[in-house]
């Protein structure tokens, strides 16, 4: 069989994702029947069926599910391909880090004063993005290393443990817990919880938060509380109250950066960051529900 083409996968997942020939054709800027002609032919390649289509919805098969989950991997891997092609080529070279606003647990500016003084030291861009966002654009080639929190998806990346920390609440002032000294985790039993985007949603039913700033207002107008990293405490204003959760496992921030990767300023900020956490006195451990590599980016 021929290889499959970056414009078959690209009309596939947008058919997969809208579940609309319509809406996909519109989406992709083409007309809705050599769309179809095209999916029909890729089914044709391919051997098996792909979508069922009835005349009121389109579902995706079993086969149908797989390739949009490879294929969407696989488009992706084509962008990281020439963004990464492209910064290589430039003559001032820089390492693009990528982590959301107070997401890095304090450690970032001694990182990156550390880092400078290292032999294969290039310029550092710090690219703050949105909640969940860090492992999608490592992925697609927008940034060469993240620092990121919790378990998100972490297929083709590359990880070390950098900071463990306690968890805490934070909630308003005004809220019925913010007296205490501590809670437990049942003691936050209904209370709104936010929907980290990006990530899965699991048992919170509060509105979906994309960036920082959202969430501070969320938790200023009391329509929801939320639990953080310990270090987030020090970006706390007044109005709110960080609280310890006595009973709640740790939450641990990580670096991450592409598999494979064989660049020496990449290896060089990775063994910097890892030796800046240390000093601070929380070496990296490995939590039972996730597997960490301990591999160097340069020798991997």
């Amino acid at each position: 069989m021929d290889r499959l083409e970056t414009r078959e996968l690209a009309y596939f997942v947008a058919v997969a994702e809208e579940l609309n020939f319509n809406r996909a054709a519109q989406r992709l800027g083409i007309a809705q029947p050599p769309l179809s002609r095209a999916i029909k032919q890729l089914e044709r390649r391919l051997g098996v069926t792909l979508l069922e289509r009835t005349s009121r919805k389109v579902v995706l098969t079993a086969a149908g599910r797989t390739l949009l989950h490879e294929g969407r991997r696989a488009l992706d891997g084509m962008t990281a391909v020439v963004l990464r092609t492209q910064r290589a080529g430039r003559t001032d070279p820089k390492l693009v880090l990528v982590t959301k606003a107070a997401g890095d647990g304090g450690l970032l500016p001694e990182i990156l004063a550390a880092y400078e003084g290292e032999p294969d030291a290039i310029a550092v861009d710090v690219l703050f993005c949105g909640f969940g966002e860090q492992a999608a654009l490592l992925r697609g080639g927008h940034a060469d290393v993240g620092l990121l929190h919790g378990s998100p998806d972490l297929s083709g990346l590359d990880t070390e443990d950098l900071l463990v920390e306690r968890q805490i609440v934070v909630l308003p002032a005004r809220h019925r817990l913010a007296s205490r000294t501590a809670v437990t985790l049942a003691d936050l039993d209904g209370e709104i919880m936010p929907r980290w985007a990006g990530l899965p949603r699991g048992d919170a039913e509060g509105p979906e938060v994309h960036d920082a700033a959202q969430l501070m207002h969320l938790l200023a107008v009391g329509r929801a509380i939320v639990v953080l990293p310990e270090s987030a405490r020090g970006y706390l204003g007044g109005d709110l109250v960080g609280l310890p959760i006595l009973d709640a496992p740790p939450s641990t921030m990580m670096i991450a950066w592409p598999e494979q990767s064989r660049s020496p300023a990449l290896a060089a900020f990775v063994r910097t960051a890892t030796t800046v956490a240390a000093r601070r006195g929380s070496p990296p451990v490995s939590l039972p529900w996730r597997e960490t590599s301990a591999t160097d980016p340069v020798d991997r």
